[in-house]
């Protein structure tokens, strides 16, 4: 069978601050640059959730677009719209909410809701130039 990828594009607006608890503000700035404002920055980002597989013979979906529109609604866009990523979402309480993080925790958001037969695929752009790409494992 032949592998098909549908992508749906979603966008968020929140704030983050790229620090470590353990370090002081000399090193936070040395690493993270402006990103490690003590006051946080923000970004719009950009999130598109590809899911890959066979063409379902009955309803010539991968997955039907409603379905993942919803999910990335109710999962994403719910959980992280015009929120302080640092504190108001739990599951950076103690991890750095980088690009490269949010994107793993929206792939893991999101895999259980996805059939196990598809693929999964996150890319997440925190500016119009910087993105990062998540595939995970269905294993």
């Amino acid at each position: 069978m032949k592998q098909v990828t549908v992508s749906r594009k979603a966008h968020f607006n929140a704030a983050h601050r790229l620090y470590r608890k353990d370090w002081s503000d000399t090193k936070n700035e040395e690493v993270f640059g402006k990103c490690s404002n003590p006051h946080f920055h923000g970004h719009n980002y950009e999130l598109i959730v590809s899911v890959t597989g066979e063409i379902d013979p009955e309803t010539g979906y991968v997955i039907d677009m409603k379905v993942l529109k919803e999910l990335i609604k109710n999962y994403v866009e719910d959980a992280f719209d015009h929120k302080n990523l640092n504190e108001q979402v739990p599951e950076f309480s103690s991890l750095i909410p980088t690009a490269e993080n949010i994107s793993v925790v929206i792939w893991e958001k999101l895999r259980p809701h996805i059939a196990n037969k598809n693929d999964l695929s996150i890319t997440l752009y925190e500016t119009p130039r910087n993105y990062v790409q998540f595939s995970g494992t269905n294993q």
